[in-house]
């Protein structure tokens, strides 16, 4: 039997993980992804039953979640079989900062939370205002290319863009932020090199960043970055993951580059 607000909840996305800790209601988590790391105890507590990309279906079924959450359609498959074991699931599909309050608020909803789930939010929304202010009064914004992936490249997603923003800088490919696509995020050398960029972030999706392939890549002696050595790691669970620790710890990192 179903209970509603959903009491056992298997989470196949790390933000929602991380949003639950942070309600104070992860009791209810009752399986988690394998990439889940935040809070650390999580990978302690809470039985793995998925990667990415690939889940556990039996194991799923054992747990008895009254709803299993997933993300976008890059779970779209796991998310179809899952109901066709008779399971409920819920798919977010956050991609902007708007979207990750909204995926914030709609899990309060889910179970039961309302309140608590807004009060985070709007704590959320006040942070990201306070240094969105800060950041007005800086007299020049350093142009900033931010890198998911390194062959092909690929540059960051739509909340990724508006945390540069807010943290003081100007994305050189704002235009490409409204793309949920990867494919559609590609860039080339010689895109980069010709927006001149004056601060290199990457996140390599889980794989270490190579300052020195970055570097050596053809045409890329004169960029600024390069010149000034100003290419900084954000490791993936801070920023390429969209809730609280892209608008906590991810923010932080992105403002200490551009700071420097």
């Amino acid at each position: 039997m179903r209970h509603f607000p959903a009491r056992r909840l298997v989470c196949l996305t790390e933000e929602t993980v991380e949003t639950l800790y942070l309600l104070g209601e992860e009791h209810r988590i009752v399986g988690v992804s394998g990439y889940a790391v935040r809070p650390p105890q999580v990978r302690r507590e809470k039985p793995r039953v998925s990667a990415f990309t690939s889940a556990d279906i039996p194991k799923i079924e054992a747990l008895k979640p009254d709803l299993v959450l997933a993300f976008s359609d890059i779970q779209a498959s796991i998310a179809a079989d899952l109901a066709r074991a008779g399971l409920a699931v819920h798919v977010f599909n956050q991609r902007d900062l708007a979207g990750i309050f909204a995926m914030i608020r709609t899990l309060g909803a889910l179970i039961g939370c309302n309140e608590k789930a807004d009060a985070l939010a709007r704590s959320f929304e006040e942070r990201l205002d306070n240094v969105r202010r800060e950041t007005q009064t800086l007299a020049r914004r350093p142009r900033v290319y931010f890198e998911e992936w390194d062959e092909p490249m690929i540059t960051g997603l739509c909340w990724v863009s508006e945390l540069i923003e807010i943290a003081g800088g100007d994305d050189i490919f704002p235009e490409k932020r409204s793309e949920p696509a990867a494919k559609d995020r590609i860039v080339s050398p010689a895109d980069v090199a010709h927006r001149s960029p004056e601060i290199i972030l990457a996140s390599w999706c889980g794989k270490k960043v190579r300052a020195e392939k970055i570097r050596a890549r053809d045409g890329w002696q004169d960029i600024p970055a390069i010149v000034e050595n100003k290419i900084y790691e954000i490791k993936s669970p801070l920023i390429l993951q969209p809730g609280p620790a892209a608008l906590t710890d991810g923010l932080d990192a992105i403002r200490a580059a551009i700071r420097v």
